[in-house]
């Protein structure tokens, strides 16, 4: 399964993520955020000890067969992906000040 696109800058994959959490704070009370962060975060703590733990297995794998295995990061990013993926984000925010305007 491929969830994630690998031709997506660091630094947008972060920012989107920024974005979703804007968008998340307006329709919820303190007590659901702090509840959905938490959730998130201990969902973010599995991935990661999931991710480090197939790392060292692998990493052990290769040591013991002799052989030393690549990442799959290296990959060349498009800037046309780029471009489609920052007017995405233009239009969720612009949209998220729309609705902030119509509410004041």
């Amino acid at each position: 399964m491929q969830f994630l696109p690998k031709n997506v800058p660091p630094k947008l994959f972060t920012a989107s993520a920024v974005l979703v959490a804007y968008i998340l704070l307006d329709d919820t009370s303190a007590n659901e955020q702090n509840a959905l962060g938490n959730w998130l975060m201990l969902t973010a703590q599995v991935l990661c000890t999931n991710a480090a733990y197939k790392q060292f297995q692998q990493g052990f794998n290769s040591t013991q067969n002799g052989t030393v295995t690549g990442g799959n990061d290296n990959y060349q990013e498009s800037n046309e992906d780029t471009v489609k993926m920052l007017r995405k984000m233009v239009n969720a925010i612009n949209q998220e000040i729309e609705e902030i305007k119509k509410k004041l």
